[in-house]
């Protein structure tokens, strides 16, 4: 009996004091709340009705609240390029993507995979998708494989489907007529599959400090 009497006149006591309140204070900022979160995506995407993409990501985000709006794959993301016919073109991977909608660019960040139609493969952990321009860049050290060459170098710019491609600080493997632009007469392709270039590097404003862009 003993606990009781002693537990009893503290509830009294605790019941007779001033009651306080706890609330949290009221949320203004609705910056980092997603408009939609998917999981497990593998999906399509058409621009002007015509089917161009696939997605395969582990988490989705997209945010139009954020300035500017961007979709967010932080768990990584992999998806094809079509041409009109349905045909692969291409594939990236990254551990890490934003694509903001509204400059059509993508941000691609760790162990950045490329291959092309033509075989082309591409390595970086760093590289920028402008769909404005029709252009990749990367500032950070890239790597360059293709059935005839092996290429290094710390500045990349390139076309979208990347036939036409510059690197600068350069090393590897390749011939000469690469680096010069010369070709024998006789062997002179009409088409050529891809061409390099060696200019100074012009460095996008955006990219010239590196650093994590997310929520």
């Amino acid at each position: 009996m003993r606990k009781f009497v002693f537990f009893f006149p503290l509830l009294f006591l605790v019941s007779c004091s001033d009651v306080k309140e706890h609330t949290a204070p009221p949320i203004y900022d609705r910056d980092s709340v997603s408009m939609m979160t998917s999981y497990g995506v593998n999906t399509l995407i058409s621009d002007s009705g015509v089917i161009k993409y696939r997605i395969v990501t582990e988490r989705w985000d997209v945010n139009t609240v954020k300035n500017p709006s961007r979709w967010t794959f932080e768990k990584g993301v992999f998806f094809e390029q079509f041409d009109e016919q349905f045909h692969v073109q291409a594939y990236i991977q990254a551990d890490t993507a934003w694509y903001f909608d509204q400059k059509k660019l993508w941000h691609l960040r760790g162990r950045v995979r490329i291959r092309n139609i033509n075989g082309l493969i591409y390595e970086s952990e760093e590289l920028f998708w402008d769909g404005l321009k029709h252009e990749l860049y990367s500032n950070v050290f890239s790597k360059v494989v293709t059935p005839e060459r092996s290429m290094e170098g710390t500045y990349f710019l390139s076309d979208e489907r990347m036939r036409h491609y510059t690197v600068t600080n350069s090393k590897g493997s390749f011939e000469r007529e690469d680096m010069t632009g010369e070709t024998k007469e006789e062997e002179k392709p009409k088409n050529p599959a891809d061409t390099t270039q060696q200019v100074a590097p012009i460095l996008r404003p955006q990219t010239q400090k590196h650093r994590k862009i997310g929520n």
